[in-house]
């Protein structure tokens, strides 16, 4: 998770929300993102989406099973969606998103039923030091 910190602090010194992601497998990271959609003039640049996209080509393979994806930030639902269609098995992430988070927050999306692939879940891991990134951006935009 630290790794995942330090790429949302990357995030931040371009003035992007500071979120970042790894996905590991076999205990060696085969991805990495951090948030970058005004950087990129792209909407799906999340950090949990570049990982993905990193992660893919470094295996040529759009099904990521048996890897972990580890976030500064709950994932909203199109990277929560995005994971179930990868495949990724695991995810970790360290803060709840009051605004957005579609894990635990609010839509709860992966206690549905009906998807096809289940991932497990581990939230509050560095949760402290990653709230306090968040909060203090968006101080700083005020």
């Amino acid at each position: 998770m630290q790794v995942a910190l330090d790429l949302a602090r990357k995030a931040e010194s371009l003035g992007e929300v500071p979120v970042g992601a790894i996905l590991v497998k076999g205990g060696r990271v085969i991805g990495e993102g951090f948030n970058q959609p005004i950087t990129a003039c792209d909407p799906t640049a999340h950090a949990e989406i570049i990982a993905l996209r990193n992660a893919a080509i470094h295996e040529k393979n759009y099904r990521l099973p048996g890897t972990t994806l580890y976030v500064t930030i709950e994932p909203c639902a199109m990277c929560a969606g995005a994971l179930i269609h990868a495949r990724v098995e695991h995810l970790v992430y360290a803060a709840k998103e009051p605004r957005a988070g579609a894990i635990d927050s609010h839509i709860q999306l992966y206690k549905n039923e009906f998807f096809n692939h289940k991932i497990s879940v581990l939230g509050g891991i560095l949760e402290a030091d990653s709230s306090l990134l968040m909060r203090s951006f968006f101080r700083k935009k005020r």
